[in-house]
């Protein structure tokens, strides 16, 4: 298949998310999960991002003046965010109605978020390029996890930063995010992960490296029943973030 023939959706992922598009900003409802995660990745996110552009994370809007992608940002639980530290952000996801929402809650928060409906291979094909590409709680859910990740990395620009979290694809993970998470715990709804689909930190690692972007940080990511909240670790078996940055 040609590049230009391939795409990134796997449009029964686009279906299951679309059909729960409602609830994308309860912090009760279906997604709750990412409620919970939502500080440990955004204070990851701007640390790192305000140590490369050298700028001051405890500053009201420490990511002003930088352009960001929020790839697969389903109702827009970390564009608003954020947009809200000063960025210039790109919300884009495949599913009409998860940009409906999006684009409805931003509206009422007064948070400008440029929201569409598109694919990572339509911005690239643009043109479009990013200080700062995050790909968060995606890859897992992406038909060509390769051409995803090679298509995102084009829109780095120098000196830029890619953002990749996702789960492990090990037993444990098989375990913890999969079996007790949808069935046991009832975090999530059963069948939002496929095991086979999960993706291990080297497959990521290859094709960003292919397409100039080095490995600068990595962490691994666990929920702590007693704080009920995330924190980070050295785990990486279960849930992990990877952060990558194009030279400049």
């Amino acid at each position: 298949m040609t590049e230009a023939a391939k795409s990134t959706i796997d449009q029964s992922e686009v279906d299951r998310f679309s059909a729960m598009a409602a609830e994308w900003w309860s912090p009760t409802g279906k997604f709750k999960p990412l409620h919970k995660f939502n500080p440990v990745r955004l204070t990851y996110i701007r640390d790192h991002a305000c140590e490369n552009f050298g700028r001051d994370p405890k500053s009201a809007r420490p990511l002003e003046g930088l352009r960001v992608l929020d790839i697969g940002c389903g109702g827009g639980l970390l564009s608003e965010p954020v947009a809200r530290m000063g960025a210039s952000v790109v919300g884009a996801d495949p599913s009409e109605k998860n940009i409906g929402i999006a684009s409805t809650h931003a509206k009422a928060s007064g948070v400008p978020v440029d929201y569409r409906a598109a694919t990572a291979e339509q911005l690239a094909e643009a043109g479009e390029t990013f200080d700062i590409v995050l790909n968060m709680e995606v890859v897992e859910h992406v038909a060509d996890v390769e051409f995803f990740l090679s298509t995102c990395a084009k829109m780095v620009r120098p000196g830029g930063l890619m953002f990749v979290a996702t789960i492990n694809r090990t037993m444990k993970a098989a375990a913890l995010a999969i079996f007790a998470a949808e069935n046991v715990l009832r975090w999530l709804p059963r069948g939002t992960h496929q095991y086979e689909k999960l993706v291990r930190p080297e497959e990521i690692e290859k094709p960003l490296a292919a397409n100039g972007l080095a490995i600068i940080a990595r962490t691994g990511v666990f929920y702590s029943p007693l704080q009920d909240r995330w924190n980070l670790s050295k785990d990486m078996d279960v849930n992990y973030m990877l952060l990558a940055k194009r030279a400049g």
